[in-house]
């Protein structure tokens, strides 16, 4: 399980373990915190009152501190589960639905035609339509393209990166993806 880091403005920083998430707790370094409550940890005992100390982690935390770089700034990586989780599994020739082990990182301008590897050139494709368009791009292999690439937002980012998200974090970041997003469909 990942707890959603936030800035104290609100901008996602990074998914942390639930110890790293103990850490900022501990160290006072949590602003705000909203969505369920998912883990407690028990310390040891006041020396002189006895008290047992206590931690509980929250699933989105909102940090203190301004982040060093601008988030929008930042061009998410591209992997080709992230890829293909944008694209909706769904191959942007045929439009067939597959699953992962299927699919392909597809060059629109192929690579040998001096295409780069960024979020606007690539595709999830078949292995079949792969190999059928080649080294050649949409319009020369009569191959239209049925639907364009896009660079993920940073919200969207944040939810490529991460497979197990809990209800309300996913609940918080949907609620701040461009409404142009294929990831509310």
């Amino acid at each position: 399980m990942k707890v959603l880091k936030l800035s104290a403005q609100g901008l996602p920083q990074s998914w942390i373990s639930l110890e790293q998430a103990v850490l900022h707790y501990a160290a006072d370094e949590v602003r705000w915190e909203v969505g369920q409550e998912v883990a407690v940890f028990h310390g040891g005992h006041n020396a002189l009152t006895g008290e047992q100390s206590v931690i509980t982690v929250n699933s989105i935390i909102g940090t203190k501190g301004m982040p060093g770089i601008n988030p929008f700034d930042l061009q998410p990586s591209l992997t080709n589960s992230k890829l293909f989780v944008r694209d909706r599994n769904v191959c942007a020739y045929c439009g067939d639905l597959l699953h992962e082990s299927e699919l392909t990182r597809e060059h629109i301008i192929p690579v040998a035609q001096r295409g780069q590897n960024h979020w606007m050139n690539v595709v999830t494709a078949c292995k079949s339509c792969n190999h059928r368009k080649s080294n050649r791009t949409p319009e020369q292999a009569g191959m239209p393209l049925l639907y364009t690439p896009y660079i993920p937002s940073l919200w969207e980012d944040f939810i490529l990166r991460n497979r197990r998200i809990l209800s309300d974090q996913m609940e918080f970041l949907i609620a701040h993806v461009p409404k142009t997003s294929r990831l509310l469909l």
